[in-house]
């Protein structure tokens, strides 16, 4: 019997969310995805069983097949910007503890990523943070016309070549903690995924993500992304970019550097 780790949740809804966004993500793994950690068992409302992973450091080939991997991942799509997983409960957002990740509708979802980024993710994270007191009128404005400029596609750009003209399938909370390396050499997809918040949007997020705190052998998992599924020009100009989501939501949790890290990264596509 497969060793398993508890995760506990503090609401029915989260481990719901957790489990049906694991299985969504696992789904790709068909058509070459990258391996999703199992839910072996619900032993309660709020607790989810998973597989216990043996984490290790990454070999250069496994760093290698996780990136031809997870272009893969990415191109077995969403119905829609903002869409979450299939079984996702319904009241449009994920909480976890203090925060919360919305997510859209086939009725309400905007028509281009621009829209959503600004409205789902950029917006959203700052009106919590001004109404917390974390943002004067000045630093918000800054991120309005990032987000002005998203909306009118000034700032995006093609998604990578398997994708095509629709959404990613993302992880969603792609930085280097829930990224796993077996100590078995982690089979064909390099990497186990953990932790995911899934849903429809630019694979270019994911991707900027990773390289937010440090994933080892990130260049090696890029260039073997980018030989599977060619990432549109220009992509290392836009990683702050796809990072103002999680910096604006470090920045609504703990404030602090990250604050400014929000700040100086927004200024670029002001």
């Amino acid at each position: 019997m497969a060793e398993t780790h508890a995760k506990t949740f503090t609401d029915p809804d989260e481990a719901t969310a957790e489990a049906a966004g694991l299985e969504w993500l696992a789904e790709a793994e068909a058509d070459g995805g990258t391996r999703i950690a199992r839910v072996l068992d619900r032993p309660g409302p709020t607790v989810l069983d998973l597989e216990l992973i043996s984490d290790g450091s990454p070999t250069a080939a496994q760093a290698e097949r996780f990136g031809r991997s997870l272009a893969h991942t990415h191109a077995a799509g969403a119905p829609h910007w903002g869409a979450p997983s299939p079984g996702f409960p319904e009241h449009g957002e994920l909480r976890m503890g203090r925060s919360r990740t919305p997510f859209t509708t086939a009725e309400d979802a905007p028509g281009t990523w621009g829209e959503f980024f600004a409205e789902y993710r950029i917006r959203d994270f700052v009106r919590r943070i001004v109404d917390a007191g974390g943002f004067d009128r000045a630093e918000a404005a800054v991120f309005d016309r990032v987000a002005d400029r998203l909306a009118s596609a000034e700032l995006g750009s093609p998604q990578p070549a398997l994708v095509g003209d629709r959404p990613a399938r993302l992880h969603g909370d792609l930085w280097a903690g829930n990224v796993l390396w077996p100590t078995d050499d982690g089979g064909p997809t390099g990497a186990v995924l953990i932790d995911a918040t899934p849903h429809g949007g630019h694979a270019e997020t994911d991707l900027a993500l990773l390289s937010l705190f440090g994933l080892p052998r990130l260049e090696r998992v890029l260039a073997a992304y980018d030989a599977e599924s060619r990432i549109a020009a220009g992509w290392q100009d836009r990683v702050e970019l796809h990072q103002l989501a999680p910096l604006l939501l470090h920045v609504f949790l703990f404030g602090g550097s990250y604050t400014g890290a929000a700040l100086r990264a927004a200024k670029r596509y002001a």
